[in-house]
Formats: structure tokens, sequence, C-alpha cells
């Protein structure tokens, strides 16, 4: 399909095309570096996410399964509130802020990443899909300067793989996505550790974080959030911890 520029059902409609010699070089490009290791959402510039097609590139992460968990969480507490205001943190691809966009029509959103390059992808998935007016973009660590007591929800799939799990981690992660984007520092606590004061700081009271983490870190995120109520874990299909939200008191 990638190769041809065409749908699944050309595919399977014409059994006997035939590839041209450009199609071909680039039908064996693709092949090869795929036989490297590269994602194949990277050799085609694309991954399916919560429905909808994203823009990828080694610049961001490739959007994951297990991520909408955390929309799927973020949802039900957005829901029981009136025009929220939401921050979407590292936001890369934009695979958080988009689907919840999508989803709440009367959301406001601001993303944040601290990457010129994620950013730049973001927007282009948000124009692709129409929603250019509904996100507003932050080139920004975490949540820095977007001030005090303003949002409903914070929501985040921050880095928090830890450096000694580095030969844990798929070959192809390690090599191909964004260092900075999968490993947090020495225990893959420490960008969680930052962002949970800051994301206090901007919440309302009442408002709620919802985070994506691992089984590796859960028992340290709870220590983290000590502090607030309403502490809950989320586990995936896996029955692995993927999910942590809690709720800022309500003043």
């Amino acid at each position: 399909m990638f190769a041809l520029n065409c749908d699944r059902a050309y595919l399977y409609a014409h059994p006997e095309r035939e590839l041209t010699v450009d199609e071909q070089s680039r039908y064996d490009a693709a092949l090869a570096e795929r036989a490297r290791g590269v994602p194949a959402q990277y050799i085609t510039g694309h991954q399916e996410f919560w429905g909808m097609d994203f823009i990828v590139s080694s610049a961001v992460l490739i959007p994951r399964p297990e991520t909408e968990h955390l929309i799927e969480t973020a949802l039900l507490l957005a829901r029981t509130v009136t025009n929220p205001r939401i921050a979407d943190v590292g936001t890369g691809s934009g695979c958080i802020a988009l689907p919840l966009a999508k989803e709440l029509l009367q959301a406001e959103i601001h993303a944040t990443d601290i990457s010129s390059d994620a950013l730049e992808i973001a927007r282009a998935n948000t124009a692709r899909h129409q929603l250019e007016s509904r996100i507003h973009f932050h080139q920004v660590d975490l949540l820095r300067g977007l001030g005090t007591n303003r949002f409903d929800l914070v929501v985040s799939n921050p880095p928090y793989v830890g450096e000694s799990e580095e030969d844990r981690v798929q070959l192809e992660v390690r090599k191909f996505e964004p260092r900075h984007a999968v490993f947090a520092g020495p225990t893959g606590l420490e960008v969680i550790q930052r962002l949970i004061p800051q994301a206090h700081g901007a919440l309302k009271g009442g408002g709620w974080l919802v985070i994506e983490i691992s089984g590796t870190i859960v028992e340290g995120v709870r220590d983290l959030l000590h502090s607030w109520s309403e502490v809950r874990i989320t586990d995936d299909l896996q029955k692995i911890p993927r999910i942590a939200s809690a709720r800022k008191t309500l003043l």
C-alpha cells in the first residue's frame, strides 16, 4: 500500500498488478529500512491511533494502544466538567490532545512539548484533522509558564523508563525512537517527580492529573502522590499498571 500509494481494497482487487521500476525501487528501499530495524511507522510516516491517522517521524514517539487507556480515563473525568480546560504535557505527535479535542467539543486544550520538531508534527496533525482552533501549542518544559489554578485536567504520557531498564526495551525503540521521550533518567521517575508539583500548581482545586506509567515505577508514583486525594491506578489489558490518576484537594 505504501509503495503503490493505494488503499487495501485496491491492493486485494488487483493481484495481477506489476510494479513499475520506481515502485519496485521504493518497495525495496522500504524493506531495506525495515530490515535494519527502522519501525514501519517511521518508514511510512503514519500510525493509526484512536481511529485517527497520525503523521509520525523520528522526532516523536510512535503512538501505542496502551496510551488509549489514558484517553479513556481522561474522558471519564473531563465529562464531569462543563467546558473543561485541559493541558497535555509532552504532546509529541498530538496523539492525546487531538482525540480529546475530537471527543470533547467544548474543551479548551493546551499542548506542550520541549521539542520544536515534535510540535511541528503535532501542528501538522492538528491541521490535517481540522482542529487548529481547538488546540493551543506551547514550547515549554512541562507546564512552566502556563500559570496557576488554570486547568481542570492535566494529562501526560511522560518519559518513564529508567536507564537501568534499557536492556529490556525493544532494540528498535532504543535505536530509533527519541531517547528523551522514552528514558527519564536512572530510575524512570525523574520527569514525573518534576511534573507532579507543576501539575498541582497548574490545576484548579478538585482538578485531576492523569499520567501514563509502568509497573516498574508504580509504587514510586504512589509515593509521589501521597498528598493528593483519590489516587487510582488503572491496569492495561495485560494487567500491567498503566495509568495513575489523582485529584488535587478541593479548596
